[in-house]
């Protein structure tokens, strides 16, 4: 559960940020997140599905001053989940099964707003030694 993720080179990457309501107790996002991400990984994992890996963050406040143009902190409380997917129409058909959709639904009954856009992998790497 809380290894590292390798990911091959082509995979598709999903990238979805979740807008928390006010007051939402953060516990509250992590079970949900749990419940979820456990039925991603054991139902539409590998061949089942074509779910490779995925990763939740929680924004912490830090906005990069080095590395941002024109960045502005947001202003809401939000988590982002990533996951790395064989295809995009993997990603879509395993998000429209029921079993995915109960648990989904039931994170977002704690967020304002959630968008999740996918992107094609150009280039990964790692230091050399």
């Amino acid at each position: 559960m809380f290894e590292a993720v390798s990911i091959p080179f082509g995979a598709k990457m999903l990238f979805n940020t979740l807008k928390l309501k006010p007051g939402v107790d953060m516990s509250d996002v992590e079970l949900a997140l749990g419940e979820m991400c456990n039925v991603v990984k054991n139902t539409y994992g590998g061949e089942r599905g074509g779910f490779i890996a995925g990763q939740v963050f929680r924004f912490n406040g830090f906005v990069s001053a080095e590395g941002s143009l024109n960045a502005k902190k947001p202003g809401d409380d939000h988590v982002v989940i990533v996951t790395y997917w064989h295809s995009f129409e993997e990603h879509e058909k395993s998000h429209a099964d029921a079993a995915f959709r109960s648990r989904f639904s039931a994170l977002m009954e704690l967020c304002t707003e959630a968008d999740e856009i996918g992107y094609e992998m150009l280039w990964q790497g790692e230091p050399e030694p």
